[in-house]
């Protein structure tokens, strides 16, 4: 497996040979630096953790700054992540745009947009109620229990809530083209996140 950290950029449109248009998710990936190898005998599980985008270092932690300088890293890292599955990298390799493929299918994971607090017709997708012959009913939940019993609302009920914001994974998506020079990969169709976000990059 295949895997980098990268930021989304936007969108574009790309033309195939026969005319046809491709949207695509432009995707500033990479280089991203080896920092870590988690192996089975010592961690339990095997993976390798990966630096991505420049940062100053008064905005780490010792900590994290003892970290980086442990891998050979000159400057501070902004993101860190681990992707399971990439064999023989070891610390202070670089990864690239060049492990990966044109028409490689690919997931992308990332943080979607936030909504703020929404009810259940845009949320969860619920039927509205009628509007006509004096219902109030237009775009309430309607019934969330008995109160009998079991006189309260089950944990987990969809209704109104904070939408959005939080860890999404799109699959299904394949890379159209690569720009080397400039460490983008352009995805075919939409992947989570807002512009600039940090998103994750995985072979299929």
């Amino acid at each position: 497996m295949t895997g980098i950290i990268g930021k989304k950029l936007g969108m574009t449109q790309l033309f195939d040979d026969n005319g046809n248009r491709i949207a695509v998710t432009v995707v500033e990936a990479g280089p991203c630096a080896v920092t870590q190898v988690r192996t089975t005998e010592s961690d339990g599980y095997s993976a390798v953790q990966l630096a991505f985008e420049d940062c100053k270092d008064k905005q780490l932690t010792k900590a994290e700054l003892g970290h980086l300088k442990k891998a050979g890293l000159k400057h501070g890292k902004r993101h860190l992540a681990e992707i399971r599955g990439m064999a023989n990298l070891k610390v202070g390799d670089t990864v690239t745009v060049e492990a990966f493929a044109d028409g490689q299918h690919v997931s992308v994971t990332g943080v979607s947009k936030g909504k703020g607090f929404q009810g259940t017709v845009k949320r969860h997708n619920f039927a509205r109620g009628p509007e006509t012959h004096g219902s109030h009913n237009v775009r309430q939940p309607g019934s969330i229990g008995a109160s009998a019993y079991p006189s309260r609302v089950f944990k987990g009920k969809r209704m109104s809530g904070h939408m959005g914001d939080q860890q999404v994974t799109q699959l299904g998506l394949r890379v159209v083209a690569r720009d080397l020079e400039n460490n983008l990969l352009l995805i075919k169709g939409a992947v989570p996140g807002a512009t600039n976000s940090v998103v994750i990059v995985k072979g299929a």
